[in-house]
């Protein structure tokens, strides 16, 4: 896959990240307005994260990779389709099958199956930033179910963003 099939573009995506970095609280909280009116359905995944067991930094963990992939989304110059539930469950059908397929692979087979994944991802610029995150913030240790559902929801935001992403020049 080439770069320009990326629908959100490598400078993009950084930018975003930067100006989400340094949002403070009422910025963060009018963005989180602007995802709920566009994208409710994004919003609502990571809210849910607290009923799962979520603390609050590991919510503000997925809500800070919601933040910046909308502030990406904006930005790319592309116009996304309403992300519905039924995208938001074929994703995370599709995720939770290749989670399954690399349990219990070898290091080498697992570090493989992951760089194949990354390097064909419609949006692996925004894959790489949310990984990157997660393991920042300890969360890809998965050492409790809250995590889990952490991760999940954070990598399903990449892959329904990914599977809705409108073509590229």
């Amino acid at each position: 896959m080439t770069g320009g099939m990326t629908g959100i573009m490598q400078a993009v995506l950084g930018e975003a990240a930067l100006a989400v970095a340094r949002m403070g609280g009422p910025e963060r909280l009018a963005l989180a307005d602007e995802v709920f009116a566009h994208q409710p359905n994004l919003l609502a995944s990571v809210m849910v994260l607290r009923r799962r067991g979520a603390s609050d930094a590991q919510i503000e963990a997925a809500a800070h990779a919601l933040l910046v992939a909308w502030q990406a989304m904006k930005a790319s110059g592309l116009r996304w389709p309403l992300i519905t539930e039924d995208t938001q469950d074929t994703c995370m059908q599709r995720l939770t099958a290749r989670v399954r397929f690399v349990e219990g692979l070898s290091p080498k087979r697992l570090g493989q199956a992951v760089e194949h994944h990354t390097g064909d991802h419609r949006e692996k610029y925004l894959l790489a930033f949310a990984f990157g995150h997660l393991r920042d913030r300890g969360l890809l240790e998965v050492k409790t179910q809250a995590e889990k559902y952490v991760v999940l929801a954070a990598l399903n935001l990449v892959e329904c963003i990914a599977c809705t992403a409108p073509p590229t020049r």
